[in-house]
């Protein structure tokens, strides 16, 4: 009984623990008063990027009859489609609340969102985009600025008031991951070789 209540206390307060350090690193980092528009416009790449980046690979592959790029825009289209899958199944399971709306009077945020925070949303379709595309082209010109792009989306989420640093680190790790399980269901369902 005593072990189980210690387990139990130490549990409560390592949770205690995370939120704090969580808080404390996000009101350094979220501005009191307005925000920038190049952290804005940084948050609102994300989206037309990851739409943009699959239909343009895949109409030059079309025009120039270019099978391969066909290929490589299909896995980076199944890894967004994993990630959107698993992060909004996780926002669903989890349900936490936006930084904001636990501490009003900290946090302030840009905009704000209806849905859960955990994990972040923006954050792990940055890096399932900068993943999947930095696996096709291993060149430091694509590998560099691709992951430049999804970590300042990152910080983005967490100077905008809109997501705890795990949320952002949890979207990292998602969108990652995704990518990576793309590339391998696409090596299985269509038996290529590297």
């Amino acid at each position: 009984m005593k072990i189980k209540l210690s387990l139990y206390l130490l549990l409560l307060s390592s949770i205690c623990f995370a939120q704090n350090w969580e808080i404390d690193l996000l009101k350094d980092i979220n501005p009191s008063q307005s925000h920038s528009a190049f952290q804005q416009n940084i948050s609102k790449s994300v989206y037309p990027l990851a739409v943009a980046t699959p239909v343009t690979m895949f109409a030059v592959g079309i025009f120039n009859k270019d099978k391969k790029l066909q290929q490589q825009s299909y896995k980076v289209v199944g890894s967004l489609l994993i990630n959107t899958a698993i992060t909004q199944a996780m926002k669903y399971t989890f349900k936490r609340n936006r930084p904001y709306q636990d501490y009003p009077t900290i946090i302030f945020p840009d905009n704000i969102e209806n849905d859960a925070s955990f994990p972040s949303g923006h954050t792990s379709t940055a890096f399932a985009l900068a993943t999947s595309m930095s696996i096709q082209y291993k060149k430091w010109y694509v590998v560099i600025p691709a992951f430049a792009w999804a970590s300042s989306v990152g910080y983005s989420r967490l100077y905008l008031g809109e997501h705890y640093p795990t949320d952002v680190l949890a979207g990292a790790a998602i969108g990652m991951g995704s990518a990576y399980l793309s590339q391998w269901l696409n090596k299985k369902l269509f038996k290529q070789s590297k």
